[in-house]
């Protein structure tokens, strides 16, 4: 491997399509301005290195990216890349991860409007993510132990296992498809309308009118709280511990629950019977 070490560039594409190359505790920033410093690379290990240019790795193949910061500078920073691994490094740029594939993300902290949008094969551990729309159009991403906060959330994604997590979202999971959740936390107004496979499993779920429009939806020992309307139109299986604040016109399936405040039946504009039942 190459060693470009302790320096700094801040003209563009100043590292344009380097091979087998070892990039450490170098700046990428100036008077200069330069765009796509990192562009075309393969097989480059980035370490200890500060970014404040923009769109710094795209069409990048087989890189490592260790304990580096990006500023808001960056602007789209990862776009196009395949075969990436990134830990213990700061984002703090707006459209990271963008249609990218095999991304492997650990011990990282992000704070990125439209994070993760179209991507591929992402696998995401112990970080923090800030995003207001996170993975939109996205297929087979994996998260664990991952702190989000946000509003629109994996919208239209297509594989997706959440696991050990707490989402602060808002309209989550709307027409996604095939998502797994297992003990997490998901609080959020309107979550997975239009979701299909669906399926949470001891998940606590906090917010207004969840769950409804779904299609093979299924909630295995689940927690509601603050939960009103709920499951409206949806075929599901729902096995809740505890209190439903309210439910209304679940198309088919069954929900059982320790209590629930009220059951509503009216005004469905579809055939609705559900089975509804209170254990106590």
């Amino acid at each position: 491997m190459n060693i470009i070490q302790d320096k700094t560039f801040d003209e563009e594409r100043a590292l344009y399509a380097v091979r087998d190359t070892i990039v450490k505790n170098c700046t990428f920033a100036g008077e200069a301005d330069g765009e796509s410093v990192l562009k075309e690379t393969r097989n480059v290990v980035i370490e200890d290195c500060r970014f404040s240019l923009r769109y710094p790795i795209w069409h990048a193949q087989k890189y490592e990216l260790t304990n580096s910061v990006l500023d808001e500078k960056t602007r789209a920073p990862l776009w196009y890349s395949n075969g990436g691994v990134i830990k213990g490094t700061k984002i703090f740029s707006v459209k990271a991860l963008r249609e990218c594939c095999g991304t492997v993300i650990t011990a990282c902290e992000f704070e990125s409007a439209e994070f993760g949008w179209k991507t591929r094969d992402t696998r995401i551990s112990d970080s923090r993510i800030v995003s207001e729309y996170i993975f939109l159009d996205a297929k087979n991403v994996s998260l664990e132990r991952v702190e989000y906060s946000g509003k629109y959330s994996f919208q239209y994604v297509d594989g997706l296992e959440i696991n050990d997590c707490v989402l602060d979202t808002k309209d989550a999971f709307w027409h996604s498809k095939n998502v797994t959740v297992r003990n997490s936390v998901v609080k959020g107004e309107y979550l997975a309308w239009f979701s299909e496979g669906l399926t949470l499993i001891n998940c606590r779920i906090i917010g207004t009118q969840p769950l409804c429009y779904c299609k093979n939806l299924t909630l295995i020992d689940c927690e509601m709280q603050e939960c009103d309307l709920s499951f409206e139109y949806s075929d599901v299986q729902a096995s809740i511990n505890g209190h439903i604040d309210s439910v209304k016109n679940p198309r088919s399936g069954s929900i059982t629950a320790d209590s629930i405040g009220e059951v509503i039946w009216e005004d469905a504009v579809m055939p609705c019977d559900a089975q509804v039942i209170v254990r106590k």
